[in-house]
């Protein structure tokens, strides 16, 4: 798109935020401005955001000045001595203004909503804030405006998640991703019959949850190296011993396709027969739609591995996919289990999960078991494995069967 005429541009925008003191950076964000763009084409597009420069620039305090900052994004600066209590009534005339307001282009005719993400400091480092709070804001709803809060728990978060991102990628070059194993017992046999292998990182003699780190390894594309880590180390830990045992598996393995021909090196090198590894897949998986995921899974069923839907529950459950998959196991959210014995929804979750399981064919594995009363309840339904704190937490070496 072209530059706007009538508006500051960007280099004037940096300018400005250098040379000038404390400033009140408004930044301003039309909600889902993509699909007007996809409704109604670019040229649309265009001549809205040119009808929303110009109402900006009508409204706007009389000592502010708009900029163009990129795409469907304005700033709106000032420089005054500006309480918060001010700073929120201008946030609340542009959203007032806008709510009333309709854009018209050739015969169409538009309502838009703005978001707005506000900074009060000096410097470059609004543009950084005005967007975090842009980010928090739209967490939880639109059509309304946030003020930076460096307090906040969701900057808190923003922080820590550029903590681990470091400590991510520390760990891929120390090979401090750890496996670490938990018991999952047969509740005939009331036997230790598998593990559930799961990525701990190690940070000196700290041993860090995966809770903290894999959003980080997400962001930078080492989610891949924490898979290939664990299969190394629990084909390893495993090659000695007569148990099953389970990996975790993301949309990012599959897509990169190398599952298949790293797992068979390893059961050639471990002499493991594959029917004794279940790969476990968060149930999201099995709404995506790439051709090559259910042809990666007939194949390494065919090759013997076992295959499980993770967490079950969690998410929108796809059930028609999932019966096109045919898991063997199916794993039941821990947050039903844990409150399966005061809480009515729970119970009637996991009664339809197990009618859906019975009628086919497929064995079922409750999470989060944690106390004698929940484990009775389970092996009262039928449920034919548990895996939680009662039996054991995860450790890096295995129980020893009773």
């Amino acid at each position: 798109m072209q530059q706007l005429e009538y508006l500051s541009s960007n280099r004037e925008l940096l300018k400005a935020l250098k040379s000038s003191k404390k400033v009140n950076y408004f930044l301003v964000n039309i909600d889902n401005f993509s699909s007007i763009n996809d409704t109604y084409g670019f040229e649309v597009g265009d001549r809205v955001l040119e009808e929303l420069s110009h109402f900006l620039n009508m409204i706007k305090p009389i000592n502010a000045k708009v900029y163009r900052f990129c795409s469907d994004k304005f700033v709106l600066l000032d420089e005054q001595e500006l309480d918060e209590e001010e700073i929120v009534q201008i946030s609340e005339e542009i959203l007032s203004f806008f709510s009333q307001v309709e854009i018209e282009v050739d015969d169409i005719t538009l309502k838009i909503s703005l978001s707005i993400g506000i900074s009060i400091g000096q410097g470059l480092i609004n543009i950084v804030q005005a967007e975090v709070a842009m980010k928090e804001l739209r967490e939880n709803n639109r059509n309304h405006y946030k003020i930076f809060n460096p307090l906040s728990s969701f900057v808190h978060k923003q922080q820590q998640n550029i903590y681990w991102i470091h400590k991510i990628k520390e760990a891929v070059a120390d090979e401090s991703i750890i496996a670490f194993f938990q018991p999952i017992v047969n509740n005939s046999t009331q036997r230790i019959e598998k593990y559930e292998c799961l990525a701990r990182l190690k940070d000196d003699d700290e041993i860090i949850s995966p809770y903290l780190f894999m959003e980080a390894a997400k962001v930078t594309g080492n989610l891949s190296y924490v898979t290939r880590s664990l299969i190394g180390q629990s084909f390893k830990k495993f090659s000695g011993t007569n148990y099953e045992f389970s990996l975790n598996i993301t949309s990012e393995d599959l897509s990169l396709e190398y599952l298949e021909e790293l797992l068979l090196k390893n059961v050639a090198k471990y002499k493991i027969n594959p029917s004794r590894v279940t790969l476990e897949m968060l149930e999201n998986i099995t709404t995506l739609d790439e051709g090559t995921i259910m042809t990666q899974l007939m194949s390494l069923r065919m090759n013997g591995f076992k295959i499980a839907i993770d967490d079950f529950g969690s998410a929108n459950s796809n059930l028609s996919r999932l019966l096109e998959i045919e898991p063997d196991y199916l794993k039941i959210d821990g947050s039903f289990i844990k409150n399966i014995i005061t809480d009515k929804k729970s119970q009637i979750i996991v009664d339809a999960i197990i009618t859906i399981c019975k009628s086919s064919g497929i064995k079922m594995v409750a999470e989060y078991v944690h106390n004698e009363e929940v484990q009775d309840r389970i092996k009262e339904l039928g449920i034919e494995y548990s895996q939680g704190y009662y039996f054991g937490e995860p450790r890096a070496d295995l129980l020893k069967i009773d």
